[in-house]
């Protein structure tokens, strides 16, 4: 079992990518249009070099085994480090793409090299592993959200080719990417995990028509040629052709196909939101001992110092979690397993970050609400957090539907731990002490 320990060889990676974060990636955050944005020559000048420096130290691409190009640490290492590049946020920030850990690039890149072809992964998840082109997620429907019981974007076999129609909605950063990873109704009378197929779909091809790019309140986003907009995408599929061998896995499998993708995308949320919340708190404890206020330093008074402890506590709880979950997936290997552990962290990473942005915001007083802070931005960040790979709602249900499943009903009419039944049972069981005494229960 993990120790609360690490090695003192990974404990010095973690050291100094914290250094390089702070010293050398937080600052890109404000010299960058965009941290996917390729065609930014100063985004191509500064950070390949940096990423060079990453792969040099030997964490690059952390998530991924060494099959695939990654060190093989593990989901607890890799939490530890996903701390620190949360300081950036959970979001397409700068400090995942530095380190090659940037979704939905990891999740895609996952689906790639467990159901693509070698042609495909040829093509495609070599750059994506080397973070020279960019993927997006193109699940969720506006008129479906993300349930996909009622997805009505379909694919039909024309020959030789299968033939998308539909729409979706919210794809992350499919403004900034090259292929769009599709989910497709394409048995509309089979059972529900059986209706859907994966695509993969160059964004040039043609049909594939951007309706428009969806910005998130909050989100400081850059543009293209000019034109502002969000990273996430309104998608409209006219008779996309892509070849048969576009599919990812079996026909009927995109259902299993999305789950190998977003178990590690939820717990990966997760493990940032613990650094982007632990930012939050340093800057609300820098704020508390700066500022003056009626008389007094603003950490004197009593209600500062409530919501400080209350933070603290909060996210070391929620860390805590995290770590463990990441344990579980270390030695079970099977992510179904762990599956209501993934659901618990994903439901309690938007309600601690948002709490904690929330208090840091109010410590700050009217420059909190302001853009010259981040915690609007931190407190957006919790909210898509919790909508994000399936809304915490859902989440919620499926730990509540597992513990139940695995509780049984009492034997009788009272419950198992009435106190009545307790002490005759008691009274049975030790009568002969009880008799030698003349107690009685």
């Amino acid at each position: 079992m993990w120790d609360f320990e690490t090695d003192p060889g990974y404990q010095e990676k973690l050291d100094w990518a914290s250094d390089f974060l702070r010293t050398k990636v937080e600052p890109l955050q404000y010299v960058l249009n965009h941290p996917l944005d390729l065609r930014d020559p100063v985004r191509q000048e500064l950070v390949p070099p940096l990423q060079r420096e990453v792969r040099e130290h030997g964490l690059w691409a952390c998530h991924l085994g060494p099959e695939l190009g990654g060190p093989g640490y593990g989901q607890v290492k890799l939490a530890l480090l996903n701390e620190i590049l949360g300081r950036t946020g959970p979001g397409p920030t700068i400090g995942p793409v530095v380190f090659g850990t940037a979704a939905p690039d990891t999740g895609n890149a996952e689906i790639l090299a467990h159901f693509g072809t070698p042609e495909q992964k040829a093509r495609y998840l070599k750059p994506l592993l080397d973070g020279t082109m960019f993927s997006a997620f193109s699940m969720t429907e506006p008129q479906g959200g993300s349930d996909p019981k009622v997805f009505t974007t379909k694919a039909t076999v024309d020959g030789d080719d299968w033939v998308i129609e539909g729409e979706k909605w919210f794809s992350s950063n499919a403004r900034w990417a090259e292929i769009l990873i599709v989910l497709a109704v394409t048995d509309p009378e089979a059972p529900p995990s059986r209706r859907m197929s994966m695509f993969v779909v160059p964004v040039d091809t043609p049909g594939v028509e951007f309706v428009r790019h969806v910005g998130v309140a909050g989100w400081v986003e850059g543009d293209i040629d000019g034109q502002p907009g969000g990273d996430h995408s309104y998608i409209r599929y006219n008779e996309v052709r892509v070849p048969r061998e576009a599919i990812l896995g079996e026909r009927g499998e995109g259902f299993h196909v999305a789950q190998t993708r977003l178990g590690g995308g939820r717990i990966h949320h997760a493990m940032r939101s613990v650094g982007h919340m632990k930012m939050a708190l340093e800057m609300m404890l820098e704020r508390a001992v700066s500022r003056f206020t009626q008389g007094e330093q603003l950490s004197r008074k009593q209600l500062v110092q409530d919501m400080i402890a209350e933070a603290w506590m909060e996210i070391e709880q929620f860390r805590l979690l995290v770590l463990q979950t990441a344990w579980k997936i270390d030695r079970y290997q099977d992510y179904k397993r762990v599956r209501m552990d993934i659901s618990a962290v994903k439901s309690v990473a938007s309600r601690v970050l948002a709490d904690v942005a929330t208090k840091a915001l109010q410590i700050h007083g009217s420059l909190g609400i302001s853009d010259e802070m981040p915690f609007v931005s931190m407190l957006v960040n919790g909210l898509h957090v919790g909508l994000a790979d399936g809304p915490t709602e859902i989440h919620k249900l499926a730990v509540a539907k597992q513990l139940l499943a695995d509780a049984a009903p009492a034997p009788g009419l009272f419950p198992t731990q009435h106190i009545p039944a307790l002490k005759a049972q008691a009274a049975e069981l030790y009568k002969d002490t009880l008799a030698k005494y003349g107690r009685t229960v």
